[in-house]
């Protein structure tokens, strides 16, 4: 008996003179419905919340982009090639009813030889000089006299910003300068890791950078049109790692400057909410925030001093406003499970003075 392998309304026997025909469309139609499948997915159709690494929006990501397509044109030529070649030798020289002759021997022949060695090792080397030459370019600082420095260091599961050319530091969301067309103003990131490893990733900016624990590295990127753009950890990095996110704010130099400055100020000091700081500090929650201009003066957890200009909490996970926070102090699992923020098991009067409070730091 002839087996048989259906799939997806396709029948594939064996054996016969279409089975590699057969079987290369039936592959191809499994890769097609997957892709499909795949793009119709909630984490794939989040508009501009999903990573798109396809419209870049600066120099790094549009190198990129040009090298993606150089290498995809050239394995797309040699899949042609080798899969036009191998339906035409299947077509040609397919054994025949009757046909017990002995094909012709090409043991030996140095052209062919020769022909099967060089053709894979000139691609390869073309491909190794195309990227070299991009990682070279990617790597290299680029002259510029308004350059900002960023420390960028992971956490599990969040992402600590200082700023120490302006002497503050925040998280989770990274505000740049928009570069001008006479005028560039890359970003250098210094990259670090205060526990297991992490790898910033903004596609449409740049491409992926680990942060390793003991080690520092470093990137830059560069935007040229005001917009938000995302990113999130590229290496896994524990329960979390998917919900570790980046969110990169490039504005106007004006507005840029006037959030510097804001960002530079103590706290707000608002009396209307004395006891939610006054409970906030007799709480273990300022061993593990930083708030300035207060006794607040941890390391462990994100700095907190203006809270309320960001526009999410939790690495991106939620919008920062009272319903968030007050789910995110009152039970931290509910919204990143295994998260480092213990539950300190508040009241609901703490939760709400607590929340109050931290509504006021902007």
């Amino acid at each position: 008996m002839i087996p048989r392998i259906h799939v997806i309304g396709l029948t594939l026997r064996f054996p016969s003179l279409g089975v590699t025909v057969r079987c290369a469309v039936a592959i191809a139609v499994i890769m097609v419905w997957s892709s499909l499948s795949l793009a119709q997915s909630p984490e794939f159709s989040q508009g501009n919340d999903a990573p798109d690494m396809f419209n870049p929006a600066g120099p790094n990501a549009e190198s990129i982009q040009e090298i993606f397509w150089v290498v995809i044109g050239i394995c797309a030529v040699i899949l042609g090639l080798v899969g036009t070649t191998l339906i035409w030798f299947i077509a040609k020289y397919r054994e025949r009813p009757g046909d017990n002759s002995e094909p012709p021997q090409i043991y030996g022949s140095r052209a062919i030889e020769l022909a099967w060695t060089l053709a894979p090792l000139l691609t390869v080397t073309l491909l190794a000089v195309l990227v070299i030459a991009t990682v070279i370019k990617l790597r290299a600082d680029p002259p510029s006299t308004a350059a900002h420095r960023v420390r960028v260091v992971g956490h599990q599961w969040w992402w600590e910003l200082n700023y120490p050319d302006h002497g503050f530091t925040t998280a989770n969301e990274l505000v740049i300068p928009v570069s001008e067309p006479d005028l560039a103003k890359p970003i250098y990131l210094q990259l670090e890791s205060a526990d297991v490893c992490h790898s910033f990733w903004v596609p449409r900016l740049a491409g992926k950078t680990d942060c390793i624990p003991g080690r520092t590295n470093s990137m830059w990127i560069q935007a040229g049109e005001p917009a938000t753009y995302f990113g999130r950890c590229a290496e896994y990095c524990g329960t979390q790692h998917a919900k570790m996110l980046i969110r990169v704010d490039c504005v106007s130099q004006a507005d840029f400057d006037k959030w510097v400055e804001n960002q530079k100020a103590d706290a707000v000091s608002d009396d209307s909410v004395a006891a939610g700081r006054d409970r906030f500090m007799e709480m273990a929650c300022m061993n593990c925030h930083a708030i300035r201009g207060t006794r607040a003066a941890g390391e462990f957890g994100p700095d907190l001093t203006h809270l309320m200009s960001r526009k999410t909490i939790c690495s991106g996970l939620a919008l920062n406003d009272r319903e968030n926070l007050t789910r995110w102090i009152s039970k931290p699992d509910d919204l990143k499970k295994g998260c480092r923020m213990p539950d300190m098991r508040l009241t609901e009067p703490d939760v709400k003075l607590i929340v109050d409070y931290l509504l006021s730091l902007k």
